[in-house]
């Protein structure tokens, strides 16, 4: 958590200041191997799951939220200004490591996921 809480403020340094570049691809990487080794314990997806569940996992599903703001932010920056490659994938490593620790936090509690229901 204090590692991703670092690169989110590096990765708003590096969109505030022309030329600065803290996240790298390892960052990236470091995110993806988290992000596997929590869905690792999980089932696989058979359904779409709506956020919700317990008061952990609804946090992760808020932050998600906020996180994918945040990427089509940086993406329409983007098309103004330079951005490095390495924050949009970093962000949307991000959101989906969110995704799945919220799917985490439910399963670890015993909480069933929120399925959503077509016919509702």
């Amino acid at each position: 958590c204090r590692r991703v809480h670092g690169h989110s403020g590096a990765g708003g340094g590096e969109l505030a200041t022309p030329g600065y570049r803290a996240i790298t691809q390892a960052d990236v990487d470091w995110l993806e191997q988290q992000l596997d080794g929590f869905n690792d314990h999980l089932p696989p997806l058979k359904e779409f799951i709506l956020p919700g569940g317990g008061p952990a996992a609804g946090a992760c599903h808020l932050a998600r939220a906020i996180t994918r703001r945040a990427e089509r932010t940086t993406w329409t920056l983007a098309k103004r200004d330079t951005v490095p490659a390495e924050i949009t994938m970093y962000l949307n490593r991000l959101s989906d490591a969110l995704f799945v620790m919220a799917r985490y936090e439910n399963h670890i509690r015993g909480v069933a996921e929120p399925l959503w229901n077509s016919m509702a």
